[in-house]
């Protein structure tokens, strides 16, 4: 009777004492989060900081405090890349790096996260639950991106100049414009021109108008109501330009600034959802980013919309 209590027991205490020894020494095996120096931080108002340190700092800044929880090995890792992840897309420490329109267009963008639900991530706060944002909070970092908006001046001079300008440019240039592609393969798109507009929006932290244009498979599916998901071979187009006003309040197209470029194909781009990205800025179009990799940049911002394939603006119904 006694052997096969001691049977039973070494059963579940030989299988244990493994498992601790693994994770004991798992602890060793690790990798190394510093806190490199601080070159500019963000400067905001007391209450908007506040939130920011307490939401947001530990993964997108140089100023990362970790819980005793945190250190420990399976945790640490998962920590260690959150924090890698966050400080590649974001990182307040080094603001200053950022021009003045960068920095405005990222914090634009993380407040629409923090709207959509999307940061600071679930997994995050389940073990951090006082990085959770409260209704105020999201209301304060609502109303400080609100005041950052640009104004527009009623028959702005400079910006019905640049117009003029660059239609005059684009004009001269037209015949000697090379097809140009991203990092990532994907070519400058001409004909979107002549496309569709499926809708339009707004961004008031930068004064620019966004017209989005789709293919013909993208329109059919809009008119089908088949764009959740949308089908393979769909592109979505969005440029943007700056805004005219007129007197009476009525805005108008001005200068071209940038146009985007989304294209469905669940194979091939697989590893974004689906979606292959593009970007070409100004009238030169000169191709974003640094490496193929700014295609996760793209993919980062557009996850709060997984539940509607992460398109960001739904089209006009037809």
């Amino acid at each position: 009777m006694k052997k096969q209590k001691w049977y039973k027991r070494k059963i579940i205490v030989i299988p244990l004492a493994i498992l601790l020894i693994i994770l004991a020494g798992m602890q060793f095996v690790r990798p190394v989060i510093i806190n490199p120096p601080v070159t500019g931080d963000l400067k905001v108002p007391h209450e908007v900081q506040v939130i920011l340190k307490n939401s947001c700092y530990d993964c997108h800044s140089n100023e990362t405090k970790l819980s005793w929880y945190d250190k420990i090995t399976p945790a640490y890792w998962l920590v260690a890349q959150h924090v890698e992840d966050g400080r590649s897309g974001l990182n307040f420490s080094t603001w200053d790096q950022l021009s003045s329109a960068d920095q405005k267009a990222k914090l634009w963008e993380s407040v629409n996260q923090v709207t959509l639900g999307a940061m600071p991530l679930s997994s995050y706060t389940l073990a951090h639950p006082k990085a959770k944002l409260s209704g105020h909070d999201i209301k304060v970092l609502k109303d400080y991106i609100w005041n950052l908006r640009v104004n527009n001046v009623p028959e702005d001079t400079s910006k019905i100049k640049a117009l003029k300008n660059q239609s005059g440019e684009l004009k001269k240039a037209e015949p000697a414009v090379t097809v140009p592609k991203t990092l990532n393969g994907i070519s400058y798109i001409p004909d979107y021109k002549n496309w569709a507009v499926v809708s339009t929006t707004q961004r008031v932290d930068n004064g620019t108008m966004r017209i989005i244009y789709g293919n013909d498979i993208a329109v059919k599916a809009i008119k089908n109501k088949q764009i959740n998901p949308w089908p393979d071979g769909s592109i979505l187009a969005k440029a943007a330009y700056d805004e005219i006003e007129d007197s009476e309040g009525n805005i108008s197209q001005g200068a071209f600034k940038q146009v985007e470029f989304m294209i469905k194909d669940h194979k091939k781009y697989k590893e974004t959802n689906g979606w292959g990205f593009a970007r070409f800025k100004t009238p030169q179009l000169v191709p974003y980013g640094k490496s193929a990799d700014f295609t996760i940049e793209c993919m980062r911002c557009h996850q709060p919309m997984e539940k509607n394939d992460h398109v960001f603006t739904l089209p006009i119904r037809q």
